[in-house]
This record gives structure tokens, C-alpha cells and sequence, in this order.
């Protein structure tokens, strides 16, 4: 995203958009890819509500919290891009908030990959998971990347 600093965040976090809802999708390519028809897009607000159940020195995936969504609200799976574009509304908000935290940076990427789109970036999530007691590695030279080290011994289950 981009202009945080001028955005409302919390404003965006509870507009629903006539959400949740399951839409069917018709490309063979997707069904195959995600596995079915049915689509859930769950509004911002049920991702943060999900982030808050985190509880510290543990993690999850948002691919963890998207296949809880898709079977909680009876579809086959959940649109990718929304809910990468939730998450970061629901940390944002968070961070503008002065109570009611959301313990955002307990929510990974895929392989346990820290999100650079949270508010101050993957050295402000490095920091707070490391409080918590989790070891984060970089890999690569040129477009580094970092990694909570053994995160799925820390997964939060949801059920």
C-alpha cells in the first residue's frame, strides 16, 4: 500500500463491501489451482478478528487463516488478493489504534516469511517476534528475505 500516514485504516477495517459472501468462479485454470468453484471473501474485520486469537510466541500463516475462513464459511477457498490486502488493513489499523491491539506481526506469509507491508516494515516485525522469543533468518543476497526459523513448531492451530 502506499500513503499509509493518510489513510483511514480503521474506517477500511469495518467497511464490509456486502462481505462475507461466496462467489462462484468459472476459469478451469483457478478450479483446478484452488480446488473448487466456490470463492468465500470474508470482510476485513473476520481476518483481524482471527489475527487477535494469536496468542504470543505463537504464529500463523495467512494461508492457515485463509483455509479456516473457506471452511468456516463453506467454500472451496479464499480469494488470495483480498485477504493479502486485508491482513496489512487489519496491522495498519492496529498500528493507528492506541488500544485493542492486533498482534499483527504473528501473521506470516507463506513458509513462515515475514510481511513487508506491515506498518515499519519487516525490521519492526523482526523485532517483535524476536521479544517473543523466535529466531528470524535471512535468505538470499540481493532480494533478502526473512523467516521465522522453525515456525511451524509455533503454528497456532484454529479451530
Amino acid at each position: 500500500m502506499a500513503h499509509e500516514e493518510t489513510k483511514d485504516f480503521n474506517a477500511m477495517l469495518h467497511k464490509d463491501n456486502g462481505m462475507p459472501r461466496i462467489q462462484r468462479i468459472t476459469d478451469a485454470a483457478s478450479i483446478q489451482k484452488y480446488g473448487g468453484d466456490k470463492m468465500y471473501l470474508a470482510p476485513p474485520l473476520a481476518y483481524d478478528h482471527l489475527m487477535k486469537k494469536i496468542p504470543r510466541g505463537q504464529v500463523i500463516t495467512l494461508g492457515e487463516i485463509r483455509a479456516y475462513l473457506a471452511r468456516t464459511g463453506g467454500a472451496d477457498f479464499t480469494d488470495p488478493i483480498t485477504a493479502g490486502i486485508f491482513v496489512s488493513i487489519a496491522a495498519w489499523a492496529s498500528a493507528q489504534r492506541t488500544g485493542d491491539e492486533t498482534p499483527y506481526w504473528r501473521t506470516l506469509k507463506a513458509g513462515g516469511e515475514l510481511n513487508p507491508k506491515y506498518p515499519g516494515g519487516v525490521e519492526a516485525q523482526k523485532a517483535k517476534l524476536e521479544a517473543e522469543g523466535h529466531t528470524i533468518l535471512s535468505k538470499g543476497r540481493k532480494n533478502i528475505r526473512y523467516y521465522v526459523k522453525d515456525y511451524e513448531k509455533a503454528l497456532f492451530a484454529l479451530e
